[in-house]
């Protein structure tokens, strides 16, 4: 069971990644943000994702750095991922915007840096480059974003290296449970993003019910189901009081008539787009 927040998983090249993080989508850049990264940093928060498309890397570059400074923790422990965007998706484009995604965050590697999303025709190309990026020492573990089975099928039939992490969109109402099943045969980590379906699984009775009986939120029953399925899972909060409830999940467990029914919400219902029918 995973008992802390530090509690890391074990890709498969070896690299260590926690298995709770801090999610940025959409949050602007400004204070808010940085605040909001220092408060995780310090509550004991180690891995932070971000992506260029979110044009927030500086606010998240600065939130690190300070948040290093007054803690005195080293930029080794901590993980950081970010990814590259649809329109940078070619082999020199992808080594570019790896370039750029440094420069904002003002770091000298990533541990972990994504496809964000399967481009037809080009995500092949910018593997080539995450695999330069990785055996040059440059990035520590590279991997994909919203890849399908289909997707990951045709990527590894010709990659040299295989993905080390695939976040998708995954909550209790998208269990994405064959996609799960294969991910784990291949030794892909998978990494929740809104885990929480924006905020539209809080007034669910039976994840309300399982709350009531464990003294905890719906976030929390949510992110302990997340763990408890070996998923890594990157809540998004700016508040601090909202980002140390999110954490507070390593002190109860849910049983197994419990995951059971939180599987069963399952509808195959997307909040973000479908990567098979995304205007890109």
């Amino acid at each position: 069971m995973t008992t802390h927040l530090q509690a890391t998983t074990t890709l498969n090249n070896g690299k260590a990644m926690p298995w709770f993080g801090i999610g940025v989508f959409k949050v602007e850049e400004g204070p808010e943000l940085v605040d909001a990264v220092k408060a995780a940093v310090a509550h004991g928060y180690r891995s932070i994702d971000t992506a260029a498309i979110y044009d927030n890397e500086r606010s998240v570059g600065q939130a690190i750095h300070e948040a290093l400074q007054e803690t005195g923790l080293s930029r080794e422990d901590l993980f950081v991922t970010s990814k590259v965007w649809n329109a940078d998706l070619g082999y020199e484009a992808t080594l570019a915007a790896y370039e750029t995604s440094l420069e904002k965050l003002g770091l000298d590697y990533l541990d972990l840096y994504l496809i964000h999303w399967p481009v037809a025709g080009k995500y092949k190309d910018a593997w080539r480059a995450l695999e330069a990026l990785y055996k040059a020492g440059r990035v520590k573990a590279i991997g994909v974003s919203n890849f399908q089975i289909h997707h990951l099928e045709d990527l590894m039939k010709d990659a040299e290296i295989k993905p080390m992490v695939n976040q998708v969109e995954l909550h209790p109402r998208l269990s994405q449970q064959a996609l799960r099943d294969f991910c784990a045969q291949h030794g892909i980590q998978i990494e929740a993003w809104s885990p929480l379906m924006q905020g539209q699984l809080l007034d669910n009775p039976v994840l309300q019910e399982i709350g009531a009986r464990h003294g905890k939120s719906v976030a929390q029953v949510v992110l302990r189901w997340d763990l408890q399925h070996g998923i890594v899972t990157i809540p998004k909060s700016t508040k601090a009081h909202r980002i140390v409830e999110n954490a507070s999940v390593f002190d109860f467990e849910l049983t197994s008539e419990e995951m059971a029914r939180i599987d069963a919400l399952n509808q195959n219902l997307r909040v973000g787009p479908d990567p098979d029918n995304f205007d890109f």
